[in-house]
């Protein structure tokens, strides 16, 4: 059994709410596959008046029809006004009375019926088909199929675009996260689950908490490569609510996914193993809760000249295997270059620069002292003064030394406006 909607609204998310088989006709025509409708609704009268009822609460304008094929429908919902129900077996009988305008035939064809004074369904469907295939061809013999209602073909089904949300309302207000993690698991489950039936992943969840009071509470995690790891999803909403807790009971959940492609990465077999993205990510996530969001990231060089400058950059990047192996490439000839030089000296720095108490002789140390650091200047190379940022409201300028002690240990000593410093050693 098939239905058509002919006329003006949303026939579309009307059509939906019946049946996932649908088609769009023509700008103003949906059909549906009605079949299994009679499980839920009863008769055929019973459908069309479901169907009915729900169109006008939504404000839908629309003839309908059922019949036991789609053409058959989509002839009587656009040759009669309300509801018809075209009996089985019966069709040519109840389309007998429309005018063959409907059927849409070419202008020539058109002007030979006209000439023959075929203006009905009925006075078509009486021709003999022989003779219509021998004179009309083809498109004769199509247009009497429908004209008597036994055109049979399957619709084209018009996907509706999929949305992946999902949403729990709760009974009573729930205060803690333990409770709210076990409804969060059963939506995640059911989300991950639709998403894998249709091949497909997410890289972004979307929490909307309601709040008592008609507040809401608002999150977002965006994941950096896709998954479907709905174990590793609940630890790091967990992890997000335990840092951001919702200011209030939460009396309704909703969850939404982002749909994408899965991604697949082949390693080479002479690149050691990376850890899985998500599993990383929530890695961090367990960093980020212990010593706070702010400190988690990959440093970055700040484009200044003061010394030791970098930031804390929080966003993802990622580099495509054919970068990588450029990379490693560059980083296997600056390896080779280095090894053909021999160095001396390197420095390692201390974080932070330890504070250090400086007696000074003629403008320059002669005595140091500093945590672990202890002794009389033997020798030294020096100042060397940089400075920079002077425009801005964080302006910087120190003094350079490289000293040797009487511990026998060279450290690099410099001064600022703060105070004096040991910025490392010289190994």
């Amino acid at each position: 059994m098939f239905a058509c909607l002919h006329g003006s609204g949303n026939l579309m998310a009307l059509a939906f709410e019946f049946s996932p088989v649908v088609e769009r006709s023509a700008p103003d025509t949906v059909t549906l596959d009605a079949s299994g409708l009679d499980r839920l609704f009863g008769l055929p009268q019973d459908v069309a008046a479901a169907i009915a009822r729900r169109a006008a609460e939504t404000g839908v304008k629309a003839n309908l029809a059922l019949a036991s094929n789609p053409d058959a429908a989509i002839c009587a919902a656009r040759g009669f006004t309300g509801i018809g129900i075209v009996p089985y077996g019966d069709e040519a009988k109840f389309l007998g009375d429309l005018p063959l305008e409907l059927l849409g035939p070419s202008p020539e064809l058109r002007e030979t019926l006209e000439r023959w004074g075929i203006r009905r369904f009925r006075e078509l469907a009486a021709l003999p088909p022989l003779g219509i295939a021998e004179r009309l061809g083809p498109e004769g013999l199509r247009l009497r199929e429908l004209a008597r209602g036994e055109a049979e073909r399957k619709l084209t089904p018009l996907e509706e675009p999929p949305r992946f949300e999902d949403a729990i309302e709760l009974e009573y207000p729930v205060d803690l996260l333990e409770p709210l993690a076990f409804l969060l698991a059963r939506l995640l489950n059911g989300l991950c689950t639709r998403l894998a039936t249709r091949a497909l992943a997410t890289d972004e969840l979307r929490l909307r908490l309601q709040l008592e009071g008609r507040a809401a509470h608002e999150r977002t995690l965006r994941l950096p490569v896709p998954s479907l790891d709905s174990k590793a999803f609940l630890k790091l909403l967990q992890l997000d609510l335990a840092a951001h807790p919702p200011g209030a009971p939460v009396v309704h959940v909703w969850m939404g996914m982002n749909p994408v492609k899965p991604r697949f990465a082949q390693s080479g077999l002479f690149i050691p193993a990376a850890p899985e993205p998500v599993k990383l990510e929530l890695t961090l996530a367990r960093i980020k809760a212990i010593v706070g969001e702010e400190r988690v990231g990959s440093p970055e060089l700040i484009d200044t000249h003061r010394p030791d400058a970098f930031r804390i950059n929080q966003g993802q990047t990622e580099r495509s295997p054919q970068n990588q192996g450029q990379t490693d490439l560059s980083t296997r000839r600056k390896n080779r270059a280095l090894g053909q030089i021999r160095l001396s000296l390197a420095l390692r720095i201390f974080r932070p620069p330890r504070a250090a108490r400086v007696a000074v002789t003629s403008g320059r140390p002669g005595f140091i002292a500093a945590d672990g650091i202890r002794g009389k200047v033997l020798d030294l190379a020096g100042p060397w003064r940089t400075s920079g940022d002077w425009w801005t409201s964080d302006p910087w300028s120190r003094d350079e030394w490289d000293i040797a002690l009487s511990d026998g240990a060279v450290y690099r000593l410099y001064c600022e406006p703060r105070g004096w410093f040991v910025e490392g050693s010289y190994d």
